[in-house]
């Protein structure tokens, strides 16, 4: 285990980052982990069990490796230094683009601002 102030330097260094999600999560679906949000604004290569959701997240294949069996893993341990490095500057630009907290905080305010307006015209459940 790693400090999170350790976090960016280990997920920079990785020529490869296995995800393993918690099986909780990966049951509930729709459910990433922070880290898997981490390691791709470090620029990091990801390679990660699948879920249902997943790929409303990172595109698989392009921005994310996903592996169903040993032999995805060794498929990509086996990619070029190229290869590696166009899937992370790809989550990259993907978790730069579309979630960072600020992504998350202006979603929460079109949420809210809705959820208002439409209280004003009727009731609370009809917001919802």
């Amino acid at each position: 285990h790693l400090p999170p102030a350790d976090h960016p330097a280990f997920f920079s260094s990785s020529r490869l980052t296995l995800n393993v999600t918690r099986e909780a999560m990966a049951r509930q679906g729709w459910c990433p982990s922070g880290r898997l949000f981490e390691a791709a604004a470090c620029g990091a290569a990801i390679i990660s069990d699948d879920w249902a959701g997943l790929d409303s997240f990172f595109t698989p294949g392009s921005e994310i490796l996903l592996a169903h069996s040993t032999g995805d893993v060794v498929a990509a341990l086996d990619l070029s230094e190229n290869e590696i490095a166009t899937l992370g500057r790809r989550a990259r630009e993907r978790v730069l683009d579309e979630h960072t907290s600020a992504h998350r905080a202006a979603e929460l305010d079109r949420i809210l601002n809705d959820a208002f307006s439409s209280m004003s015209k009727g009731t609370m459940e009809e917001a919802v």
